[in-house]
C-alpha cells in the first residue's frame, strides 16, 4: 500500500466534527457489562489454543504529580510504600493468570499507567522476573517489550537497566515544550531532559521511540506549537502521537483546574492541527491513522504497508494475531474474541487476589455480527480500505445486502469524496482519512441504540 498524503478540507472537517469512539475495541468499552463473569473469562482462557501468542499489558496506576489534562485511571501519591504492596499483588495476579494458560509464548509486553517508572528499577526487575518465571518469553529480536516513560520520574542511568531487562521500545509523554502551557497543565518537563533520556535509550539499543503530544491545551497557539514540533523533530523520534485534548471537567476532576477561557478557540485549534499534519508530512513522517505518525522504516509504517497493522487498547500495534491479556487495576484485554476488564480500585483488586481469584470486573462476549463489523471497522481504521470480495468469502455474506442500511448512510460521505465504493473495494480517500472515526461509526451497531455519541470525544 502506497503512503498517501492527507488532503485538508476545512469545511468538511467542520461539517463532520462530531463526537465518536476511538475504536480501540469493537464493541467499545461502553458495552462492557458485569453480566460477564469470572467463569466466562476462565473458560475463555482455557479454550485458548497453544499455537496462539500472547501480549501482556501491565497497568501501573501511580503518579507522583497530577497532570491537569489527564483522564487516566491513576493514583496520585508520594508514598512509595503503596507501590510496594501493589507490586506484591501484581506478581500474584501474574502467577494466577499463568496457571490458567498453556504454553503460549509471550511475544509482547507493554507497561502503561499512570507512570510505570514511578516504580523503582528493583520493583520493575521483580515483576519482569516473575513474568519470565511463569511465561515463555522468547529471547529473540522479535519480542517486543515496551514501557511508558516519564523522564521526571526515572534516573537516566536506569535506562541501561531497563535495556538489560529486555525493554526495547519506549513511549514518552511530552504534550508541549512551551513553559506557559506546561505550567497551566502542571507538567514541567524541559527539552534537555527529554532529549537526553531519548539519546540514552538509543545508546542502549531501544528500537522504537514514541513521543506523545497534545493539541488544544491552554495558551497554545499555532506559533507556540510550531516551536514545540520543531524541537520534537530535532529529537527525531520514530513515532509521534498527537492527541486532541478533550475538555471534559464533568468527567475528569483534574481538568477542573484548567480555565476554559485559556483554551485555544476552535479556529485556532484547527489551525494547529492543520500545521501538525503539514509539517510532519514534510518531515517525512507517514500518517498511520487517527493521531499517529511514524517514520517510513518504523514497524508501524511497515506493518501498514504489508497489510498487517492492527488496533487494540494501546492504539496501533503490529500483530493482530496476538491475544491480549491485561493485569493490574482497570487493565483491559482481548482473548478469543472476548473482552475483559479488571476492577478499577485498589481495595477490590487486593480483595480478589487475597481469595486467589483473578480480579475481573466486567467484559463482553461478542457475537457473529460484532465480529463482522469489527473486521470492517478495523480494516478501515488501520488500512483505509476493505477488500469486499475477500471479506465476503471469509464471512459467507453479501456485503451490499448485509450492509444495505450502512450503504444508504454513507452516500453523503461518497458525495463529499470521503469514500469510494465499488463492487470490489470500500476505500477511504486522502480527504476522508482525517475523518476515519466518522466513517467507522457508520458500521457501529450500538451508537443508535443505548449510547449517545456525546459519550465520546470530538473526532477533530
Amino acid at each position: 500500500m502506497q503512503a498517501v498524503k492527507l488532503e485538508w478540507d476545512e469545511s468538511l472537517l467542520a461539517k463532520y466534527n462530531i463526537s465518536g469512539p476511538r475504536y480501540t475495541s469493537y464493541p467499545t468499552a461502553l458495552e462492557f457489562n458485569e453480566d460477564y463473569h469470572l467463569a466466562d473469562y476462565l473458560h475463555c482462557l482455557h479454550q485458548l489454543s497453544d499455537d496462539k501468542s500472547l501480549s501482556l499489558y501491565i497497568h501501573i496506576p501511580f503518579c507522583q504529580n497530577i497532570c491537569y489534562y489527564c483522564g487516566c485511571n491513576k493514583i496520585i501519591t508520594k508514598t512509595r510504600s503503596k507501590a510496594e504492596q501493589y507490586v506484591e499483588y501484581l506478581v500474584k495476579e501474574i502467577k494466577l493468570l499463568a496457571k490458567q494458560l498453556g504454553d503460549n509464548p509471550l511475544r509482547q509486553i507493554h507497561w502503561g499507567g499512570g507512570t510505570p517508572t514511578y516504580l523503582s528499577i528493583e520493583q520493575i526487575t521483580q515483576i519482569m522476573s516473575a513474568i519470565r518465571e511463569v511465561f515463555d518469553v522468547p529471547d529473540e529480536e522479535s519480542t517486543e517489550i515496551s514501557i511508558e516513560i516519564d523522564p521526571r520520574a526515572i534516573p537516566i542511568e536506569d535506562i541501561k537497566h531497563l535495556a538489560n531487562l529486555g525493554f526495547n521500545r519506549m513511549s514518552m509523554g511530552v504534550q508541549d515544550f512551551n513553559e506557559k502551557v506546561q505550567k497551566a497543565v502542571n507538567r514541567i518537563q524541559s527539552f534537555a531532559m527529554t532529549r537526553d533520556m531519548i539519546l540514552e535509550a538509543r545508546r542502549y539499543g531501544f528500537k522504537s521511540i514514541n513521543i506523545d503530544l497534545i493539541y488544544g491545551l491552554p495558551f497554545q497557539t499555532k506559533k507556540t506549537f510550531e516551536q514545540t514540533l520543531a524541537l520534537v523533530t530535532d529529537i527525531s523520534p520514530d513515532r509521534i502521537s498527537v492527541f486532541n485534548y478533550a475538555h471534559l471537567p464533568h468527567r475528569f476532576k483534574p481538568q477542573r483546574r484548567i480555565n476554559a477561557d485559556d483554551l485555544p478557540s476552535a479556529t485556532e485549534k484547527l489551525s494547529i492541527f492543520q500545521y501538525i499534519i503539514t509539517f510532519l508530512q514534510q518531515q517525512g513522517y507517514i500518517y498511520i491513522g487517527m493521531d499517529h505518525f511514524a517514520k517510513p522504516d518504523d514497524e508501524l509504517a511497515i506493518a501498514q504497508q504489508q497489510g498487517c497493522l492492527h488496533r487494540n487498547f494501546q492504539g496501533y500495534t503490529t500483530h493482530e494475531e496476538y491475544q491480549l491479556i491485561g493485569v493490574g487495576i482497570s487493565s483491559i484485554g482481548s482473548v478469543n474474541g472476548q473482552y475483559h476488564q479488571n476492577v478499577r480500585d485498589i481495595p477490590s483488586y487486593y480483595a480478589a487476589l487475597e481469595q486467589d481469584k483473578l480480579p475481573l470486573w466486567r467484559g463482553v462476549a461478542v457475537n457473529q455480527d460484532d465480529l463482522i463489523r469489527k473486521k470492517v471497522i478495523f480494516d478501515l481504521i488501520c488500512h483505509f480500505e476493505l477488500d469486499i470480495h475477500r471479506f465476503e468469502q471469509a464471512n459467507d455474506i453479501q456485503f451490499q445486502q448485509y450492509f444495505a442500511n450502512e450503504i444508504t448512510m454513507m452516500q453523503p460521505f461518497i458525495e463529499d469524496d470521503l469514500l469510494i465504493l465499488t463492487e470490489a473495494k470500500l476505500q477511504v480517500t486522502a480527504r476522508g482519512r482525517l475523518l476515519i472515526r466518522n466513517i467507522c461509526m457508520l458500521f457501529d451497531a450500538y451508537l443508535n441504540e443505548l449510547h449517545s455519541i456525546n459519550s465520546f470525544s470530538k473526532v477533530i
